[in-house]
């Protein structure tokens, strides 16, 4: 860790720090190891660094004028324009999923983390057969999931940088995030193909015998 992260976060209230007599800076030990997550499993404990299921879920809380902005360039705009019954379905689903998928990055017992995911895939799998439901298409679905994924991985990034997360462990609770994420992500696929049914099969053409 950098003098100047030191600095920074003892300016902004992180870190306790005494200040000498002649303008210098003093960190103590105990101060410093609290930032530090957790060594006993070899897992960064999400809560030390900052996130929870509230937390999360506010980063889809845009501002009127950046959410307009998104609905224009965005083709998951349909989801603005659902009536408030089914919007606000849509979003305790994703909430869910934000607080499962927590959970399972943050589980020290592997059986439980295992439990989480399937508990997610479930939500999504059920998220994808409303979306099929409302009449719109795979890719609507597949545009609805990416507009959750990526602010949830960039933001568990983002903490890992301001936190000191080590490179390893932040590389490997991203990788974790992005694998959960492609699980999620091929059971919206899998329940809007079940409720959409098969597409139609297409008549193989009859080969054509020269007299």
């Amino acid at each position: 860790m950098s003098e100047a992260t030191l600095r920074r976060w003892s300016d902004r209230g992180l870190v306790s720090v005494f200040t000498t007599p002649g303008g210098h800076r003093r960190f103590s030990r105990s101060s410093l190891g609290s930032l530090l997550p957790s060594t006993t499993d070899g897992r960064p404990h999400l809560t030390r660094l900052g996130v929870s299921a509230e937390r999360m879920t506010r980063i889809y809380r845009p501002s009127r004028t950046r959410r307009d902005a998104v609905v224009q360039r965005s083709r998951a705009a349909w989801i603005v324009a659902l009536p408030p019954d089914e919007l606000a379905g849509f979003r305790e689903r994703g909430r869910q999923l934000v607080a499962l998928m927590l959970e399972h990055l943050d589980a020290a017992d592997d059986e439980i983390a295992a439990q989480r995911l399937v508990e997610g895939a479930r939500v999504a799998a059920e998220q994808g057969r409303v979306v099929a439901g409302l009449g719109a298409s795979l890719s609507d679905a597949v545009e609805a999931f990416l507009a959750f994924r990526s602010p949830f991985v960039e933001h568990l990034a983002r903490l890992s940088r301001e936190r000191g997360l080590d490179t390893r462990r932040a590389t490997e609770l991203l990788m974790a995030a992005e694998a959960a994420m492609d699980r999620l992500l091929l059971a919206t696929m899998t329940g809007h193909s079940l409720e959409s049914g098969p597409a139609p099969r297409r008549k193989r053409p009859r080969p054509v015998v020269a007299p």
